[in-house]
């Protein structure tokens, strides 16, 4: 998703300021797809120069609350109908993974159990959201449904991201003991992938 769809889509919803929109980003999104608030107004100006967008009013010390186009409206119909989809993700803690060998044993048991405590904790606060909205706390609007399906998302991720630490506690931070590879040991090693990545390659017949 980029950024200026995801505040067209926002603003679809009403007018809302910069500072508004930063802090809905911040409730619904949150670590998944956070918005800076630098970036978010910079994107505001160039949606309103391309008159996606217009100024609904200005409040106190000149903070101005927009409103999407008919334009705006039909720009964030064509992606979400036919924009090509970004399938990257970006998981830090993935990335961190892939070197987990180069810590130590106490250290990394440690890290596992705090994260799996922070993706456990993150599961919670989109369960519980999931719940009031099930029980009819925040209505049953259009855009309430669509967010319904967004925090289940993030329920079903960070549930998964935490039995993911938890098992790596148990699986991974043991093999930890062993000692760093030497020179020697690397280059076997290196010789063994090369071997297997070149298995790989043979093509397989569906």
């Amino acid at each position: 998703m980029s950024l200026r769809h995801g505040l067209l889509g926002l603003l679809a919803e009403g007018p809302a300021s910069g500072y508004d929109l930063a802090r809905r980003f911040q409730e619904v999104l949150g670590q998944v797809w956070p918005a800076q608030h630098p970036k978010i107004y910079a994107e505001l100006r160039r949606l309103a120069d391309e008159g996606l967008i217009e100024v609904d009013n200005e409040g106190p010390r000149r903070r101005k609350a927009y409103r999407v186009t008919d334009a705006g409206l039909t720009e964030i119909r064509r992606w979400l109908t036919t924009g090509e989809v970004d399938h990257t993700i970006r998981v830090q803690p993935l990335l961190r993974s892939l070197f987990f060998w180069l810590m130590e044993p106490d250290d990394l048991r440690r890290h596992l159990d705090e994260e799996a405590r922070f993706f456990a904790e993150s599961a919670a606060r989109y369960r519980a959201f999931a719940e009031a909205k099930d029980r009819g706390d925040y209505g049953d609007s259009p855009q309430m449904r669509s967010m319904r399906v967004t925090v289940e998302a993030g329920v079903r991720l960070y549930e998964a991201l935490a039995q993911w630490a938890t098992w790596a506690a148990a699986t991974v931070a043991p093999a930890a003991d062993r000692p760093i590879a030497t020179d020697a040991e690397v280059e076997t090693d290196a010789e063994v992938e090369t071997e297997a990545l070149d298995f790989r390659r043979v093509p397989h017949r569906p």
